[in-house]
């Protein structure tokens, strides 16, 4: 079942571009592993959100996901609370949201259907 994780970062000032740098560079060959985002949440705070083909993949994968967090390690901040420089999080997809076609293209498609008849 397709699983996710999720990890929440303060990068130091000064430390951005090194740290987007080191993502957009970073071509991760974990096992399992469909794809992710980096996503900037606020002021030098980030995310990352990251598929996988399971939640055992995910968990094979950590060894690598931590020998790759520490490329950038020197960027992050304590996020402070006992938490450290990582706030991490993961669980199995539990409904995935289908998007909506808007009506208007519905109806075009069904016109052309139409005239082709």
């Amino acid at each position: 079942m397709t699983a996710f994780n999720i990890v929440r970062f303060r990068v130091k000032p000064g430390r951005e571009a090194h740290f987007i740098a080191a993502h957009r560079s970073a071509r991760p060959g974990f096992k399992g592993f469909r794809g992710g985002a980096l996503v900037k949440t606020g002021e030098r705070t980030f995310c990352i959100v990251g598929e996988w083909a399971s939640f055992k993949k995910m968990a094979e994968a950590r060894p690598q996901m931590i020998a790759m967090l520490d490329t950038f390690r020197g960027d992050l901040e304590d996020l402070g609370g006992g938490l450290g420089l990582t706030d991490p999080v993961s669980g199995e997809l539990v409904l995935k949201l289908a998007v909506k076609k808007p009506a208007k293209k519905a109806k075009a498609k069904k016109a052309r259907r139409k005239k082709r008849r």
